[in-house]
């Protein structure tokens, strides 16, 4: 089935407000890409940070319509919802399914992340380094809202369990990954080791995503994934949480419940300044706390008392 597409170039102040017009004038999809993705030393931004859209300072807004839409009609519209921005770069063109749907998937590469573990897009070759009896690869169809393990604070929790791993620690263990997303921490846990995974996240998009991502990786019945309020009561050696910092304070004795006595927690979606707090609160359960760092973000770590 073919559509129209609408691009235009935006600022990242303007960004909400293109969107907002684009979606208020019927649009069926709007993706966000960097306009400057060629120059050099410019990041891409693959995965939304926790509890934001992060975007790029210049950025490219592709909007899917319906085939028959009227493109002079579309603008008229769109100047008539918001006239104040400038519509003078839209430009249109017809695209089939294949031409946007995956197109985004084009933009990951294979990721190592500690020792061994590899998130691998589904499509894409294994590297050398990753194709070696011990690595753990996730084989990963994120969506673009779900994780791929690009934003800091999926990297750290990714490293966490990769440490566990080389320390025995995951060896036939249950994991619980709370705030699951994509199903990537409790997906790799299993491919590092652990015997089970329990996925749980508010979001029931999320885990169908997980749900499709266990079904590429091969885990069968080994990932289960509940929303909170269906969770069934259990402890668990392993637990990782990469949430907002104002849910694990919200969340704080529901999270210390789920962890056995000496088993291990991190805590992640937590930003530079936040963490006193936490690491305050979580002291009530939990020894050895420590914070690692990637950019802005943190991880704290804790064993269970």
């Amino acid at each position: 089935m073919p559509y129209l597409e609408l691009s235009l170039r935006s600022t990242e102040a303007e960004q909400p407000r293109y969107e907002r017009a684009l979606e208020d004038v019927g649009a069926l999809a709007v993706t966000l890409l960097d306009a400057d993705a060629d120059t050099p030393n410019e990041r891409a931004i693959l995965e939304p940070g926790v509890g934001q859209t992060p975007v790029w300072k210049a950025l490219v807004l592709n909007a899917l319509f319906d085939a028959d839409t009227d493109a002079l009609a579309l603008l008229a519209a769109l100047e008539s919802f918001d006239p104040d921005l400038d519509w003078s770069t839209a430009s249109f063109r017809k695209v089939e399914d294949q031409d946007w749907e995956r197109a985004w998937l084009d933009q990951f590469q294979p990721m190592r992340f500690g020792a061994r573990t590899w998130i691998v897009p589904w499509d894409h070759e294994l590297p050398a380094e990753a194709d070696v009896a011990d690595a753990a690869v996730v084989r990963l169809d994120p969506g673009l809202a779900f994780g791929s393990g690009t934003h800091p604070t999926t990297a750290l929790c990714l490293r966490w369990l990769d440490r566990l791993a080389g320390d025995g620690l995951l060896r036939d263990a249950r994991v619980l990954d709370f705030g699951c997303g994509s199903g990537i921490l409790a997906l790799a846990a299993l491919k590092l080791g652990a015997a089970q995974a329990v996925g749980v996240d508010n979001d029931p998009q999320a885990l169908l995503a997980s749900l499709d991502n266990t079904r590429r990786n091969d885990v069968g019945e080994r990932f289960a994934v509940y929303l909170p309020q269906d969770e069934p009561a259990a402890t668990y050696p392993v637990v990782v949480a990469n949430i907002l910092a104002v849910a694990l304070d919200a969340l704080a004795e529901v999270l210390a419940a789920r962890v056995a006595p000496g088993g291990r927690i991190a805590l992640s979606g937590i930003l530079r300044g936040q963490e006193p707090e936490l690491l305050q609160r979580y002291a009530t359960w939990f020894d050895d706390l420590q914070v690692a760092t990637d950019e802005d973000w943190l991880r704290i770590e804790g064993v269970r008392r």
